[in-house]
């Protein structure tokens, strides 16, 4: 398939974002509007409304629609999924309190840990077992299963997840309850382990399991109810979603295992940033992406996005790695690095100023809006500070009031501290990139990486006014910024693979391997996956394969992810991925264990198609007007000077422009301080460089 007309969605905490590309010109029509609670439809067709109409057509055009949310996500941390039981092998109720037994932080004396999504009462163990070789031991009493499922319901359940012991070795027991409830009671939503995650490791299996069944019925609804209302609208394509780990998947798909989606937003701006690696040949990229919440930061190296099965939603505290609920899916390497536009500034009880983690979101908003927000947030610091247009705010669709920002400045933050409004906006703006560069340089170095090697490129709402900043403080080599900067995640959707990954969990030592088995088992993956991605729309001729393997020395507790030679295997190959390994293990550790035994644990089958668009696209806006749009007061190094403001629609290639100076688009800012230059390239694509980059960053 090569759809002509594609449209990319992105529903974050503050805005939605929306992006039109026309495939064949590379013509590109962007759109941002305020995301509407509690149901972001609204919002999302107020924007595809406004879209349509700049660029002249009708909602039955677009081919193809790719939508990015927050839901997911939003409905774990603030415990808004549906009631859920959990049905598991008697012995195993409470795992998801004991976990790992361990403390994330062991020095804090009340500490939180994170609250199971299924409290003690709907928990329930039945008299079933197979055993660690995949034996059935006792078959499961169908009968039990029918009274726990009428307890549930008087309890008003209606999700069920069911994590029995060992049912990633053999799924008959899982998948005859599942039949079951799903025969029988086919108004409850049921996600079975076996389905989501058929992985070793019960703990981590059961809380992915039961996080799925607690956003199911609101992520099917909600991906139902917008599917419907976009068909009833005249829309006629494909209707896809991208998914944590930076691939497109059908809605379908998504709707049964909604997990997949918990970091959807924020994967397509990396996988943006992918795009831009390929295109200007700069395979290591230290992607930031900053907008009206969180601020996020993730790696990018030989032009591929990192992966990482080792990730935590709903964090009791935001930095401390443990404290959140393990989900054990593929998901693009992101770190939440810092605050967003919306987030909010105050004092602390010692005195001293802090921003976020709370944010003021969409509704009512930073003081400035205008719609009933009282305190400061970092949109208020930067509008008091010169960089944003009162008047140009989403290309002049939104009026600032920045009266109504040092209002609340002065209020909540210089008088407590009693200095003035300005400095008090500066210490907002310092803080956020201070936490931010220290938050990504820890990032990179517990990678074994050095932060000066990487550029970084910004985007987000708020990344290009904070960029240079962050990037001096992180010594970066320089600084780009793409057009569609302010909505490049949901650009990002429409250069992403659609694709699917299948796991395969068994712990053997490389000398026993059953090389008949794997064989077996990735033809029969390959076939389910080449069915799934033709039907999503994939041409067969651009399928993609590749295999990994998390493997260990025997006795170790965890794993290291290694990538492995396609099939078909035989007796020689062992030799192989046992050089594989220890190359893998020299190159993360610095040695090799001579002697002990290698296991292979977790097999993972990816099968991706090729992009939708992979040309070179191009923003269009009808803006007029001439290069230099005027000069604005703005603060660099302690004081307001009057800055160039520059119209970046009328930027030609080749164009030079030396800081400090504000390049204005319709939904973002790139600041430029005192010591940088801007090289403007033949795609409008921003370089920064930094003329003295050794010097302490006062600007």
């Amino acid at each position: 398939m090569n759809p002509k007309l594609i449209l990319g969605i992105d529903v974050g905490g503050t805005f939605t974002d929306l992006a039109l590309l026309f495939a064949e010109s590379g013509r590109l029509i962007l759109g941002k509007t305020l995301t509407t609670y509690p149901d972001p439809t609204p919002g999302i067709f107020s924007g595809i409304n406004d879209l349509l109409q700049k660029a002249g057509i009708s909602i039955s055009e677009p081919e193809g629609i790719i939508h990015g949310t927050t839901l997911v996500t939003n409905a774990v941390i603030e415990r808004k999924g549906e009631k859920t039981g959990l049905i598991t092998t008697k012995g195993f109720e409470d795992i998801l309190e004991i976990g790992r037994e361990i403390r994330y932080d062991i020095y804090d004396l009340f500490i939180s840990m994170p609250q199971p999504l299924v409290p003690t009462s709907k928990r329930f163990g039945i008299t079933e077992r197979i055993n660690a070789k995949g034996e059935v031991i006792t078959a499961p009493d169908l009968d039990e299963i029918r009274k726990i499922i009428t307890e549930l319901e008087t309890e008003g359940v209606r999700s069920v997840a069911v994590v029995l012991l060992h049912s990633y070795l053999n799924p008959s027991h899982e998948k005859q309850i599942g039949n079951f409830i799903r025969r029988n009671y086919p108004h409850l939503y049921c996600s079975l382990s076996c389905e989501i995650i058929p992985e070793i490791r019960e703990y981590e299996r059961s809380s992915a399991t039961v996080m799925n069944a607690y956003v199911q019925p609101v992520a099917d609804m909600y991906l139902n109810n917008l599917s419907e209302n976009l068909k009833s609208s005249g829309f006629k394509g494909f209707f896809q979603v991208m998914n944590s780990s930076g691939r497109l998947i059908t809605a379908e798909q998504a709707s049964k295992k909604p997990i997949d989606l918990l970091e959807s937003g924020p994967a397509g701006g990396c996988m943006a940033g992918v795009y831009f690696s390929k295109k200007l040949s700069i395979p290591d990229l230290l992607a930031f992406d900053m907008g009206g919440t969180t601020a996020k930061a993730s790696l990018i190296r030989e032009s591929e996005p990192q992966i990482t099965y080792q990730f935590e939603a709903a964090r009791e505290k935001r930095f401390k790695k443990g404290s959140g609920l393990p989900v054990r899916i593929p998901v693009i390497d992101l770190i939440e690095i810092g605050a967003g536009g919306g987030s909010v500034a105050r004092v602390n009880e010692l005195g001293l100023l802090t921003v976020g983690p709370d944010s003021a979101s969409s509704q009512p908003g930073p003081a400035c809006y205008g719609n009933g927000g009282i305190y400061p947030t970092v949109t208020d610091a930067d509008l008091v500070l010169g960089y944003l247009n009162e008047s140009y705010f989403l290309g002049g669709k939104m009026k600032l009031c920045k009266e109504k920002a040092a209002e609340a400045i002065e209020s909540f933050i210089a008088k407590p501290l009693g200095i003035s409004v300005e400095k008090a906006a500066w210490g907002i703006h310092r803080v956020v990139n201070e936490n931010m560069a220290n938050a990504a340089r820890v990032h990179i170095i517990e990678k074994g990486l050095n932060p000066k090697h990487f550029k970084m490129i910004a985007f987000g709402g708020a990344g290009p006014v904070h960029a240079y900043h962050v990037a001096r403080l992180l010594h970066a080599p320089g600084l780009i910024i793409p057009g569609a900067a302010g909505v490049l995640s949901a650009f990002g959707f429409l250069v992403s693979q659609p694709a699917i990954e299948f796991t395969y969990s068994k712990v053997q030592k490389i000398d026993c391997l059953d090389f008949n088995d794997l064989n077996e088992t990735f033809e029969k993956f390959k076939k389910e996956g080449m069915a799934y991605l033709l039907g999503a729309g994939a041409d067969e001729k651009y399928l993609h394969f590749k295999i990994s393997c998390e493997m260990r020395y025997a006795g170790q507790g965890h794993e290291i992810h290694v990538p492995m030679p396609l099939p078909p295997y035989h007796n020689k190959t062992g030799d192989d991925i046992k050089m594989l390994f220890e190359n893998q293990y020299q190159q993360k550790f610095g040695r090799i264990m001579q002697g002990h035994n290698i296991e292979t644990v977790t097999w993972r089958v990816l099968i991706s198609g090729n992009p939708f668009f992979q040309q070179t696209a191009r923003v269009v806006v009808e803006d007029g007007g001439a290069v230099l749009k005027g000069y604005r007061m703005a603060y660099f190094k302690g004081q307001y000077i009057n800055t160039p403001v520059y119209n970046r629609y009328a930027l030609s290639a080749n164009t030079i422009l030396k800081g400090p100076c504000i390049i204005e688009e319709h939904e973002s800012t790139v600041v430029v301080g005192c010591e940088g230059e801007v090289f403007v390239d033949e795609a409008n694509i921003l370089h920064i460089q930094f003329v003295k980059n050794d010097e302490p960053v006062n600007s």
